[in-house]
């Protein structure tokens, strides 16, 4: 497992009489277990236990020095000071890893539940890949790639995640946000809408102002890309790491793409701002045709999901089985963390609060364990879960805060278990599915001005193809990233 930064007795002790070792001395301490040296691949197999990679940027001056520290050893290890000697100049961020102080502290476990969804995924057939571009009919359906970062940086990936795929309309949240970056938001939307089209993503039409509607349909997309450079900003977004560009799959779409062109002759008649050559590319956070879909949960992380077999909406199969599962996750880590804020957004998006995972443990499980009150109020009171649910070894929340001598949390258990109704709270979940809708296009105007915010909604529901541009407090459930796909 990955070691925690941690203090001994025998380790307060540091060469100098008195003196309390360094951060560096502490880490070493941390990773040697005891040993005079570290051999280097112990060190960097620590390092990625805590989610961090050794081809970070922020580590390059680590790595760099750990290089050449080995070349003057013969056994490939570090003692104490040709240690300190590579870390210290990154020792801030490596602390914070190794006394699990990132936004997800056990990256280990977490990847193992990546992993097993990963794996469910990969079990299902269904679907077509999309043939009416023709590069993108050449890729087998068997392809199956998931990869994700942290806002601290912690990454994994998992299946076919070395194969180049084009991002189609993945692009068109990253274009707004370049867009607005470049120009900001009131310059932006003198050219381009933020309202519900209520049409087909590729739809030849504009608003009353002779504008498209959003940045996410096709419309929209182009504008926004007469408005920036591409590549540039896109390269820094990946750490410098590998962003192509697909010639083959552009020029099968220059051959396919008539309704596209037609869009940019009717803005050139209504003389909306078009500066550069017509160009369908593709870019994160929302679906795509090429089978990608980019989910984002705020404040966490980002991740990517790959596989060319499409559903009859236009999203991939094996994608949206991976981002249905990853919301229990989000409800689990929301409920672990305390984060009120997060589980009312995920209410108010018609989650359901009773989820379960592997070990059929809920959020109310897990609340209650680590004794977050205000939590176990919420799920009670607000969302009217089952206060007596029990987990794969017969635990109920009441057994959890027992045992972790949460006294507060009790109180509430025991006072609330005696007033629970499941009809009660079945009518309650019903007004609050109905609630919910009207609560969010109140709202998403707002909110799409922020510019972490630029995703867009296909209604999974609907036989009708509809885009919706969905607010922050929303979109932390998966199932509002199904992106429409272009």
């Amino acid at each position: 497992g990955c070691p925690r930064l941690r203090l001994s007795a025998q380790r307060l002790e540091s060469p100098a009489a008195g003196i309390l070792p360094s951060l560096e001395d502490l880490l070493f301490y941390t990773i040697a277990e005891g040993q005079e040296k570290i051999p280097a691949h112990k060190f960097t197999t620590a390092l990625k236990s805590t989610g961090l990679r050794t081809g970070d940027p922020r580590l390059k001056e680590c790595m760099e020095m750990l290089k050449v520290t080995l070349k003057t050893t013969s056994d490939g290890a570090l003692d104490r000071h040709l240690f300190k000697k590579c870390v210290q100049s990154n020792i801030v961020l490596l602390t914070q890893a190794f006394r699990k102080k990132f936004v997800v502290p056990d990256f280990q476990s977490f990847s193992t539940h990546i992993n097993d969804i990963y794996d469910n995924g990969k079990k299902l057939s269904g679907g077509q890949v999309a043939d009416y571009i023709p590069q993108l009919a050449r890729f087998s359906p068997d392809l199956w790639g998931v990869a994700l970062c942290t806002v601290d940086g912690q990454r994994h990936t998992v299946g076919d995640t070395k194969v180049p795929f084009c991002l189609q309309s993945c692009v068109k949240p990253l274009k707004y946000a370049i867009a607005v970056h470049d120009h900001g938001t009131e310059y932006v939307h003198r050219f381009i809408g933020k309202e519900p089209s209520g049409l087909r993503f590729n739809k030849l039409f504009l608003n009353e102002d002779d504008k498209p509607h959003n940045p996410m349909v096709n419309a929209g997309a182009i504008v926004c890309t007469s408005l920036i450079k591409v590549m540039n900003f896109m390269n820094k977004l990946a750490g410098n790491e590998y962003v192509g560009f697909s010639n083959a799959t552009f020029q099968s779409e220059r051959e396919s793409g008539d309704r596209n062109f037609a869009i940019g002759y009717y803005l050139k008649e209504k003389k909306v701002r078009l500066t550069v050559v017509l160009l369908q590319v593709g870019l994160p956070a929302k679906s795509g045709v090429a089978g990608g879909i980019l989910l984002v949960v705020p404040n966490v992380m980002g991740i990517m999901c790959w596989s060319p077999p499409l559903d009859k909406l236009g999203n991939s199969v094996r994608g949206i089985q991976f981002c249905t599962v990853k919301s229990v996750i989000n409800l689990l880590f929301a409920a672990y963390t305390g984060d009120v804020s997060a589980l009312r957004r995920f209410a108010l998006s018609s989650m359901d609060m009773e989820q379960r995972d592997y070990d059929s443990r809920t959020a109310l499980h897990v609340a209650a364990a680590e004794g977050h009150a205000e939590v176990v109020r919420f799920l009670l009171e607000a969302c009217k879960v089952n206060p007596v649910p029990k987990d794969r070894w017969g635990n109920t929340p009441m057994d959890e805060a027992v045992h972790f001598g949460h006294h507060d949390v009790v109180t509430i258990l025991r006072d609330y278990h005696t007033q629970y109704s499941p009809q009660d709270a079945a009518a309650t979940a019903a007004i609050c599915f109905e609630g919910s809708s009207l609560f969010f296009l109140q709202n998403f105007i707002e909110m799409f001005l922020h510019l972490n915010v630029a995703l867009s909604q296909k209604t999974l529901s609907s036989k009708l193809d509809l885009n919706f541009l969905v607010p922050s407090f929303l979109y932390k459930d998966p199932l509002f990233m199904f992106i429409s796909s272009s």
